[in-house]
């Protein structure tokens, strides 16, 4: 009965979308195949996310695998990004990096002019537009992958939300291949990598890193204070009060159940639809046999 009643609330969502206008739902596990589209000129566009036009609608896509480097600073989170950026890539200075910036956009404005193929699910990628954004694949005229082509060029990273690819690629297959790519670009001194410094960039990125770790740690010890309902042993949690946690909808804690036993919080990574950065968002709320983990 739950699971017809659950085939129902799906359906009639589903229709309620498409009579909004919408072509696809958002949790739509499968990719879909958008041809002969063009890219939307908008002042919002960047190296790795950019308007497009396709089916009769505007979307606004972002590449799934890749960073490239920012190409203005209006806010302090861009500037945090920024110079984030900058270590990762060893570079001298912030204008540098936006510099790089605005080349990885120009870079894709040249490669998108030709009309291109979008892969998409339409899940939800965050950022500052007023529309949203939702991940992409995007294949060039040419049947070229643009995420492959960024990073090949020394215009990208390998970072950010991946899945298995419109070629069937699996993602752990194509982060491999990316960063093989990366070092090859960083080799070559190509793009970004022209100016990288060498001696720097191992104490810029450690750096990064341990300020990463301090936030996160702020962050965490302020969710366990606010948990109202204090740690849920994975092993005994109902249904009910695993969706208490933000980002576990009703089928992800069903997973969760049917994953039992646990012996740490880490074997949630063994659950579909909970990767790293899902898990560190939930791990402030969980434990493991309580008092013990």
């Amino acid at each position: 009965m739950n699971a017809l009643i659950k085939l129902l609330t799906r359906f009639l969502f589903l229709t309620a979308v498409l009579m909004l206008g919408g072509i696809f739902p958002s949790y739509a596990a499968e990719l879909q195949k958008l041809t002969n589209a063009k890219l939307i000129n908008n002042s919002a566009n960047d190296g790795d996310s950019f308007f497009v036009e396709a089916a009769g609608k505007s979307f606004h896509v972002r590449l799934y695998f890749v960073d490239c480097p920012e190409t203005s600073v209006g806010f302090k989170s861009d500037a945090r990004r920024v110079r984030e950026q900058m270590r990762y890539f060893g570079l001298p200075s912030a204008e540098r990096t936006i510099h790089f910036g605005n080349e990885a956009k120009t870079f894709s404005e040249s490669i998108l002019a030709k009309p291109f193929t979008v892969h998409t699910a339409f899940a939800s990628a965050l950022g500052r537009s007023a529309k949203g954004r939702i991940y992409g694949f995007i294949t060039t005229a040419d049947g070229n992958d643009l995420a492959i082509l960024l990073v090949k060029n020394g215009l990208a990273r390998t970072y950010g939300m991946g899945r298995e690819t419109p070629d069937e690629i699996s993602r752990d297959e194509m982060i491999e291949k990316l960063r093989d790519l990366e070092t090859s670009a960083m080799l070559k001194r190509i793009g970004i990598w022209s100016e990288s410094n060498p001696d720097q960039i191992v104490e810029l990125r450690a750096k990064q890193r341990s300020e990463e770790r301090e936030l996160q740690e702020l962050q965490n010890q302020v969710k366990k204070a606010k948990s109202p309902q204090g740690l849920l042993d994975l092993n005994t949690a109902t249904e009910k009060e695993l969706q208490s946690i933000k980002g576990i909808v009703p089928v992800l804690a069903e997973r969760i159940i049917a994953g039992r036993p646990y012996k740490t919080v880490d074997d949630l990574l063994k659950v579909k639809g909970i990767g790293s950065k899902k898990l560190e968002k939930i791990r402030p709320y969980v434990v493991v046999d309580a008092g013990k983990e």
